[in-house]
């Protein structure tokens, strides 16, 4: 795996695998059930991906959607490439929505709604918890 798959904590933090790309949870959540979708490449820029890896991208965003649309019943669903410090092709997946969201006795709000969303504002994941939400969504897939 690539070095931007290490830093969001692969293999901890896998929720499903395909043939081109991992979704793993971010685990720092500026909104509830927010992931990281991650090419399994060495690319560092998405037109270098293989056409397969474009093609996959429907099977795997369809999936994404329809988890997360269950699990936080978001509004909007942002798909950040940023690429600026992580330089593999990824996109920060963002589940948005006005106010908060619950999980486990914590309060996951949308600091940003609903402009851009805030990635400083977003909570930390201890190792427990990472796992527990890993599980969760990885069972819905």
């Amino acid at each position: 795996m690539n070095a931007t798959i290490s830093k969001f904590g692969y293999p901890a933090t896998l929720i499903a695998e395909y043939t081109h790309w991992l979704v793993l949870l971010r685990p720092a959540q500026p909104t509830l059930g927010s992931l990281v979708l991650a090419a399994k490449s060495e690319a560092t820029a998405f037109g270098h991906l293989p056409g397969e890896a474009h093609a996959e991208l429907k099977q795997v965003t369809e999936a994404i959607e329809r988890v997360l649309s269950g699990f936080t019943d978001y509004a909007r669903l942002n798909y950040l490439m940023l690429m600026m410090v992580d330089p593999h092709v990824h996109f920060h997946v963002i589940p948005r929505y006005e106010g908060a969201r619950e999980w486990q006795g914590r309060s996951f709000a949308d600091a940003g709604w609903p402009k851009v969303p805030e990635l400083g504002a977003a909570v930390a994941l201890n190792e427990s918890e990472i796992d527990a939400l890993s599980r969760t969504l990885a069972e819905r897939f």
